[in-house]
């Protein structure tokens, strides 16, 4: 079996990366459509975090600036679904008793 080689490795690091950022432009095409972004820039965070964290979240995003990893990572939030709530919501809701075989 042939070895890889770093010729052959960066192909495929940038079909992982292609794909992490178009991951990253769906969720902001979303937040766009959600009103959560695209209007006026009108607030300001700022914190301290490890520089490992923010170029290992840049790397996944496939995003550059800090500015667009902040609106990626907050979108993400602000548009996760709530599935698994609302699954254990519903624990105990359907009657042990009825037959769910076919």
């Amino acid at each position: 079996m042939a070895k890889k080689t770093a010729k052959t490795r960066p192909k495929a690091s940038r079909s992982i990366a292609s794909q992490r950022r178009v991951r990253s432009d769906l969720v902001m095409t979303e937040a766009k459509k959600a009103g959560l972004i695209g209007g006026p820039k009108d607030t300001v965070i700022r914190g301290r975090v490890s520089r490992n964290l923010v170029e290992a979240a840049k790397k996944r995003t496939g995003v550059t600036s800090d500015t667009e990893l902040l609106e990626i990572a907050l979108s993400s939030v602000a548009l996760e679904d709530n599935f698994g709530d609302e699954l254990l919501k519903r624990k105990g809701s359907i009657d042990p008793n009825i037959d769910l075989e076919f």
